[in-house]
């Protein structure tokens, strides 16, 4: 399929899936996919798009920790301090398991957590990457995670694509949360396409 093509397709299923049934932008927006397909890289150039715009962003995103080749476990960065700290880590002394990595509940938490509660106070946009089964095992970051949804904030975010929870079932059945999937074929346009939309519904509330 021709390239503009497959943008005015990709713009389309967006839309689509980004507003409600009174054509308004719907308030929660979910980025899901299979692993390493870029959720948190479309993410970031969304982030970076609304910044450019003026928009006050904060919350929480993950990120591979490498030596080498190898991957050794999961950062989290507070993304209006740009604080880290360990999410999980494969030489983590103690915590829950999620196959060869330790979760850092105290990082998580400390950083994360009120990262996502900080932006719940400070912020337009509220980013939380990813809800997934690293952070289910905080209370306290489910906790956050329904503050936010249940706010008037905007909130971005990804979810894991395989995992069942209460959680993650309570965001895909909202009215008021739209969930893309990312795929090899539409993750460069996907962060323009969302952050037009969102910039479209500021100018219109």
């Amino acid at each position: 399929m021709p390239l503009l093509r497959t943008h005015h397709t990709e713009r389309r299923r967006t839309t689509t899936v980004l507003t409600g049934k009174r054509n308004e932008l719907k308030r929660i927006i979910f980025l899901t996919g299979q692993p390493g397909v870029g959720k948190t890289t479309v993410l970031m150039k969304t982030i970076e798009e609304l910044r450019t715009r003026g928009f006050t962003i904060g919350g929480m995103i993950s990120q591979e920790a490498r030596e080498g080749s190898l991957r050794v476990g999961f950062r989290i960065v507070d993304l209006e301090t740009q604080r880290e700290g360990w999410l999980a880590h494969v030489r983590q002394p103690g915590g829950p398991t999620v196959g060869k990595y330790r979760v850092c509940l105290e990082d998580l938490e400390s950083i994360g957590v009120s990262a996502i509660l900080n932006a719940f106070k400070k912020a337009d946009l509220i980013v939380i990457d990813e809800v997934g089964p690293m952070e289910l095992f905080s209370q306290d970051f489910r906790e956050a995670v329904s503050q936010a949804l249940n706010s008037r904030k905007r909130v971005l975010g990804t979810i894991h694509h395989r995992v069942r929870d209460p959680l993650i079932a309570e965001i895909k059945s909202r009215e008021d949360a739209g969930i893309i999937e990312v795929t090899q074929n539409n993750r460069d346009a996907l962060p323009k396409l969302i952050a037009q939309e969102i910039l479209k519904s500021r100018m219109q509330g």
